[in-house]
């Protein structure tokens, strides 16, 4: 495995460590500082929507910036305000603060679209499903770990987990500069950039004028709306309905992490070669909802059991769902619009992570089992949209 692979792998990795890292142990951070203890679970819910906010305005620029001067030096700033971030979140002393280290690090730590354009650079278009199930695993690995070392590190001092975070970054960010060569070659750069180009809603417009695009962004919207309301929320239900501690949170987000390596690593990969994109995109659709609809259930049966295996089915479904949808969407355009395109797909799953968040955060004051139950009819609305859609996303040609 060559140092290009080995560091966009681990710089995933840490993505989804420093992201999750902060999940079991932001209702009890929030809990010092909020002024009514009953709007812990808004505070939790508008913390990741801002972060996301910022992802989405700052993702599509990225990306075409990384399609004008190279992915290289992006993803080295954007680690720099991920460390930042941490650093702000650990010392806190007020919510503002807690607000501004989310925004700082959302404007300049939303990586994930230049890695994916990298990741399209070094890859054939017929393996980026697979290095992207690739991806998906190592973000996998890293949210299995970060939770747990959110949760029990945390017992330590509450913050020490936000520090370590901004420590395993701050490394990454150094080791990059020293061994990621450039990977998008001079004649596929862009040759100028203009204010559109950092518009995001011009980007969506842009990318839009694709029909096939359009539908799948579409598709893919509904799903991701879905799965981050319940990331948004599940550790506030599960602090409520479970009365877990944040250790108990991190176990079940570690089981989580597993899954998601299991689902992008081992089971992605055989049925790719088996059925192909379009099937196994059914096939997560389908094992969502189940996964939502057990854990739907568990307001009315609390029950440890049910829901270990409604996120289980859950997870496993959406590491199907995902890198396959990535892959149609890269596949769907020539090597100049790469950085764009997945701009655009990380500037929609953004705003997927801006409302997800708030609508949970807002069905949940009227019945704790609300959000998922509204988190399964999203799934069902992707899955229609994305059926309905099959014969016009294969007469699709590819655009450059």
């Amino acid at each position: 495995m060559n140092k290009r692979l080995i560091f966009i792998l681990v710089t995933m990795f840490l993505n989804f460590l420093g992201f999750s890292i902060v999940i079991p142990i932001l209702p009890f951070l929030v809990q010092h500082y909020a002024p009514d203890q009953n709007t812990i679970a808004l505070h939790v819910g508008l913390l990741i929507s801002v972060y996301a906010l910022c992802q989405f305005i700052a993702a599509p620029g990225l990306g075409a910036l990384s399609d004008l001067y190279g992915r290289r030096p992006i993803l080295l700033i954007s680690l720099f305000g991920s460390v930042i971030g941490y650093v702000l979140l650990g010392v806190g002393g007020s919510l503002w603060i807690l607000f501004l280290g989310r925004i700082i690090d959302g404007l300049t730590g939303g990586n994930t679209s230049t890695v994916y354009a990298y990741m399209a650079d070094i890859t054939k278009p017929k393996e980026r499903g697979k290095y992207y199930g690739m991806l998906g695993a190592a973000g996998g690995f890293g949210f299995m770990f970060g939770p747990a070392i959110g949760g029990f590190t945390a017992h330590i001092f509450l913050t020490l987990p936000l520090f370590l975070a901004a420590g395993v970054t701050l490394v990454n960010m150094v080791w990059g500069y020293f061994v990621l060569p450039e990977s998008l070659p001079k004649e596929h750069k862009s040759i100028k950039l203009d204010f559109n180009h950092l518009n995001p809603f011009q980007q969506f417009s842009h990318i839009f004028e694709i029909i096939a695009l359009k539908r799948l962004f579409s598709m893919a919207f509904l799903f991701f709306l879905a799965f981050n309301a319940m990331y948004g929320n599940a550790s506030v239900y599960l602090k409520d309905v479970f009365s877990w501690s944040a250790a108990q949170i991190g176990i079940l987000l570690f089981v989580v992490g597993l899954m998601d390596i299991f689902s992008q690593g081992y089971l992605l990969r055989k049925l790719l070669s088996k059925f192909g994109e379009m099937n196994v995109i059914i096939i997560g659709t389908i094992l969502s909802f189940i996964g939502l609809f057990i854990a739907a259930s568990t307001s009315f049966f609390v029950s440890t059991y049910l829901i270990y295996l409604g996120v289980i089915i859950l997870i496993i479904g959406y590491g199907l769902f995902e890198p396959s949808t990535s892959g149609m969407i890269s596949n769907a355009v020539g090597p100049k619009m790469q950085g764009r395109v997945q701009g655009a797909n990380q500037g929609m799953q953004s705003i997927a992570r801006v409302f997800g968040p708030l609508l949970s955060a807002f069905a949940y004051q009227y019945w704790r089992g609300l959000p998922y139950s509204l988190e399964a009819l999203l799934v069902v609305g992707s899955f229609i949209v994305f059926t309905s859609s099959l014969a016009l996303i294969k007469s699709h040609k590819i655009q450059s």
